[in-house]
């Protein structure tokens, strides 16, 4: 199963990264996405934890992430089926030989995506040859275990043997091998369907630790992901526990002179069918659910580079993405703090500029470290992108940090105000806009504000030339004036080209943020 996911990962592991991307906006489209992703790398941890890394790197929100993850339940029963259909049905240990051989011959010589397929394809054959082998082995297990010496059929021996699945898949690192393991027990006669079942219910709970270990230092988000993979499969195996009587009945009244040939199909078609139906009644719930995990794994205070991860610089898309995270926090703090020095203290508030400049340092550094393979491509002009645009935003740090003498002076002058009230609309407007993710709109309010800005602030400096002239306003006063009007065509000019280059940054990277 490693070495299967291992080729398939590195044959479609970008293809996959873009379906998670592109296709979870709404619960279903996750959820099928999620499923998909499962059913072609054969691994619901891989997905699991694929979910838990974007969304804590802000690639995917937390609501896109539970999709994925309800959905990676479904598409691990395809496992099941793929190994009693194909392994035990049809026996293919002997045959595929030759396919293990081919795929070892491609990964050896070939290289780039021929070798990642022979992989993929040699994993695929030993999957056949290791189930003939646990065939081969507990062929005269029945003569040493017997569904007698396992704990009884009762609550307390159901869950002994659940807890037994759980720690199974705990070292063995996959739910799938446990499952061919219990169907080749099955069939052997060690177990019988009631006890198979209730393993395969620990073998799903025990799947959630991967995805859990992948949260150790993570995001709040990344969190909540995690820690809904273990609620869900909870919640789902319980549902199991409940209905496995019933089912069981069902079978035996429908098909009295079943053989033993038809307990695997039975075990997977119970694992498919409390996986699916377990989901559907979460869907309807999906947004409460979402709400109750945000309630319990609440948000810590706002840290501008907690994302700044420096595992991340072996894959330079990724470590672009957190950095453009932490520009974005850093922005919104800028905003507000620009907002209330404007003396607009009612809605906005005063940040740490201590802070954010050791923020903004912080990230200028991560971003100098990332090495890029090629001067050419999408990346390339993100990178750059991201360079302007930290110039930009530490430039309206700087301006933020003149506010004793010339935000104040803006603040105070009544001529003035109608600049002061135009640039504080604007901040406003594109706070929210970038709250919403578009960039692409905040970019275009912002460089009509500073347009109106130039022509307002050209007529403001020959009005002030004119009141020195007629010694209204000494020339002292009237240099105040001056710097102040300059301060204002600066921010709206800053955070102009700061919300351009921002969104350049993000069309290169094909994110759609209008």
């Amino acid at each position: 199963m490693i070495i299967m996911t291992d080729g398939l990962k590195e044959l479609a592991g970008d293809s996959i990264r873009a379906a998670l991307m592109r296709f979870t906006r709404s619960p279903v489209s996750g959820v099928m996405t999620g499923a998909l992703s499962t059913a072609m790398l054969q691994s619901s941890s891989a997905t699991t934890v694929a979910a838990v890394g974007f969304v804590g790197v802000a690639i995917i929100t937390f609501q896109e992430a539970l999709g994925i993850i309800l959905g990676a339940n479904i598409g691990t029963t395809i496992t099941g089926w793929f190994v009693v259909m194909l392994g035990f049905k049809l026996k293919l240990g002997s045959i595929v030989l030759p396919l293990v051989f081919a795929g070892a011959v491609l990964r050896l010589f070939g290289s780039g995506r021929l070798a990642a397929s022979g992989y993929a394809i040699a994993g695929f054959g030993l999957i056949f040859v290791g189930i003939t082998m646990m065939q081969q082995g507990m062929s005269g297990l029945e003569n040493i275990i017997s569904p007698e010496d396992l704990p009884a059929d009762s609550l307390g021996g159901r869950l002994l043997l659940v807890a037994i699945g759980i720690v199974t898949t705990l070292i063995t690192q996959s739910s799938s091998a446990g499952v061919a393991a219990s169907v080749a027990a099955l069939y052997a006669g060690a177990i019988n369907l009631d006890q198979g079942i209730a393993l395969i219910i620990g073998m799903d709970i025990g799947t959630t630790v991967t995805a859990v270990l992948a949260t150790i230092g993570g995001t709040v988000n990344a969190k909540r992901t995690g820690y809904s993979h273990v609620a869900y499969n909870l919640f789902a195996g319980v549902g199991a526990l409940l209905v496995m009587t019933p089912y069981i009945l069902l079978l035996k009244n429908l098909f009295p002179d079943a053989s033993i040939d038809h307990s695997g199909v039975a075990l997977i078609s119970f694992h498919t069918i409390y996986n699916t139906l377990g989901v559907i009644i979460i869907l309807p719930f999906f947004n409460r659910i979402a709400y109750f995990m945000e309630r319990l794994v609440p948000e810590k205070p706002l840290v501008y580079t907690q994302k700044l991860d420096k595992s991340l610089y072996a894959q330079p898309d990724l470590a672009l993405n957190v950095v453009q995270t932490s520009i974005s926090s850093e922005l919104l703090a800028l905003l507000a703090h620009s907002r209330f020095i404007l003396g607009d203290t009612s809605a906005a508030y005063r940040v740490n500029l201590n802070e954010l400049h050791q923020a903004l340092d912080k990230t200028q550094v991560y971003t100098d470290r990332i090495q890029l393979s090629t001067r050419e491509g999408t990346d390339w002009e993100r990178l750059i992108s991201i360079i302007h645009t930290l110039d930009h935003l530490r430039r309206l740090l700087e301006r933020c940090e003149e506010e004793e003498d010339r935000a104040n002076t803006v603040r105070v002058t009544p001529f003035l105000g109608e600049a002061r009230a135009q640039l504080n609309s604007m901040i406003v407007d594109i706070s929210t806009d970038i709250k919403d993710q578009h960039w692409v709109k905040a970019s275009q309010r912002a460089k009509k504000t500073e347009t109106w800005m130039d022509k307002h602030v050209a007529q403001l400096r020959e009005n002030i030339m004119i009141k020195i002239a007629n010694s209204d306003i000494n020339a002292p006063e009237g240099t105040r004036y001056l710097e102040a009007v300059r301060w204002l065509q600066r921010v709206s000019r800053h955070i102009a080209r700061i919300t351009h280059h921002y969104s350049r940054a993000l069309i290169a990277s094909g994110t759609n943020h209008s």
